[in-house]
């Protein structure tokens, strides 16, 4: 396992976004696959985290819901994009103090997005790999300071399916070692009854590849609860 990919970029980084997904309505004879009739999972208001390693479809997965309309793009706080937004795609700093002040100002920015959704009354995705105990601490912190649920959304893809779609993306700021290391650590430390022990209200599984389900798909088997007033 590399010596620091996990402990940095966990809470959250995957820098390159997935393909976007598309939506497949229409299947040989008109007629819906059997998932597509199973009733949606309602998610309450509140901190929604997503847990997965590099390359499991998180950011697919988020952005079929804001193409669906299910949230709008607003909901979604990434580590990544506030990553671009404060450095822009410039590489990584060498120094590894650089690199951790860079990281305490991602974080504090992305808990500030955050913490005014909930202020509000609102849900907020926390898209980051979040496989580790303690990156997942401080975002339940913050939900319990607004006695807001929080629910886990797993996407845990096979290793061997993880390491394709790795491939397939091209990506260059993570090696196959590491994503393997990310990987482990989720089977590790990510189980359900893990997750309900550090305080999600409620723990679901994101299909993708390996059940066959498209990001489109998966995002459908969700509903979100509408805001709710703030202090409630």
């Amino acid at each position: 396992m590399p010596s620091r990919a996990p402990a940095r970029t966990d809470p959250g980084r995957t820098r390159q976004n997935g393909s976007a997904p598309q939506d497949s309505p229409d299947r040989a004879g008109g007629h819906p696959a059997p998932h597509d009739l199973t009733p949606p999972i309602r998610i309450a208001v509140g901190l929604v985290v997503l847990v997965g390693p590099p390359a499991s479809g998180k950011t697919s997965f988020v952005r079929a819901l804001v193409e669906r309309r299910q949230i709008d793009v607003e909901a979604v706080v990434s580590s990544d994009e506030i990553r671009a937004e404060l450095f822009g795609a410039s590489a990584e700093p060498a120094d590894s103090d650089a690199a951790d002040a860079a990281d305490a100002r991602i974080f504090e920015e992305r808990d500030r997005r955050i913490v005014a959704r909930l202020a509000a009354g609102r849900s907020v995705i926390a898209e980051s790999t979040n496989v580790t105990p303690r990156a997942r601490e401080r975002l339940i912190a913050l939900a319990r300071s607004f006695d807001a649920p929080v629910t886990v959304l797993r996407l845990a893809p096979d290793v061997a399916g993880l390491l394709q779609q790795y491939a397939e993306r091209g990506r260059t700021d993570l090696t196959a070692a590491d994503v393997r290391a990310y990987a482990a650590v989720m089977s590790r430390d990510a189980g359900a009854d893990r997750l309900r022990s550090e305080g999600a209200a409620a723990v679901h599984d994101v299909p993708g590849r390996r059940q066959s389900v498209t990001p489109a798909e998966a995002a459908a088997r969700f509903t979100f609860a509408p805001c709710r007033p703030p202090g409630r």
